[in-house]
């Protein structure tokens, strides 16, 4: 608990610097989020158990989403720079480049906030302070998006053809979406020894003379008896079983077997790192 207090006050210090960048300009604004991260971090004092992962989480995107913004104040400035001196049709694919680079920047913005949204309100519990924490991202995208089309209308006032570039932000947002979902899908399966090797999940190996052979995913191994679940949605897997072993590659310390006399749950405690190995988790139960 300590250790989340620390890194929620880190946050919050973070938060103080990446947000005093303006939309359009150098001047330093309010800093609502800071406080709101504030207010999280005071109303999780006792309540940590289950909201670390979603929390860390969002912190993540939220950073994520301020380098994006940061590298789009920076496109704009080359752009800009590049459109008010000399022979602007000289500089034209590089300018389009650009433009290109910050509506993708801009599509994964939204794309991220849209999966915050959504986690957010499909998650059981309940944080004061992060649906206007996302509010205020999304009024900064909004903003920085008028401000690029704007931008944009300028450019082909001065004859820089880019109307293929809205057509390709729909293809970013599409493609975006396409790569989150398929990251984010995972596979599980679990049963006793016998069950698992009997569905070919599983083969035994090594040993000598038959005795002290180990159970190992099979190279071919039968995808149609796993259960899909989005990872970013998955953080305990239902179990009960006397015993359980993960034969699949996954970091200790991402998880936790939940249970006294059986093991009533898996309970994925850093949702990144579980399945950085695999995306199939298989577990032996007795």
């Amino acid at each position: 608990m300590k250790t989340l207090k620390l890194f929620l006050v880190a946050a919050v210090i973070s938060a103080s610097s990446l947000f005093t960048i303006s939309c359009g300009g150098s001047e330093k604004e309010a800093n609502p989020l800071a406080d709101s991260l504030a207010n999280v971090n005071g109303e999780l004092n006792g309540q940590l158990s289950e909201k670390e992962v979603a929390l860390q989480e969002f912190v993540n995107s939220f950073n994520e989403i301020q380098d994006n913004l940061n590298a789009i104040k920076e496109k704009e400035k080359i752009v800009t720079s590049q459109s008010q001196s000399g022979d602007v049709k000289s500089k034209e694919e590089s300018i389009k480049e650009d433009i290109q680079a910050i509506y993708d920047l801009l599509a994964k913005n939204k794309n991220r906030i849209s999966s915050l949204s959504k986690k957010l309100k499909d998650s059981k519990s309940k944080i004061t302070g992060l649906e206007q924490m996302i509010a205020t991202l999304q009024a900064q995208i909004d903003a920085k998006d008028g401000e690029i089309s704007e931008l944009k209308s300028q450019l082909e006032a001065k004859n820089i053809e880019l109307s293929n570039i809205v057509m390709n932000l729909e293809n970013v947002e599409a493609e975006s979406s396409a790569k989150t979902e398929k990251m984010n899908t995972v596979y599980y399966a679990f049963g006793t020894s016998k069950e698992l090797k009997e569905k070919n999940v599983i083969t035994k190996e090594g040993g000598f003379i038959g005795m002290g052979k180990s159970a190992k995913l099979k190279d071919d191994f039968n995808k149609e008896y796993f259960t899909k679940v989005d990872a970013s949605q998955t953080t305990s897997i239902n179990i009960g079983a006397k015993k359980a072993k993960i034969i699949t590659s996954h970091p200790s310390s991402s998880y936790k077997l939940i249970g006294d006399k059986t093991v009533e749950k898996i309970e994925i405690t850093n949702t990144e790192d579980f399945w950085s190995n695999s995306k199939y988790l298989v577990i032996i139960t007795e």
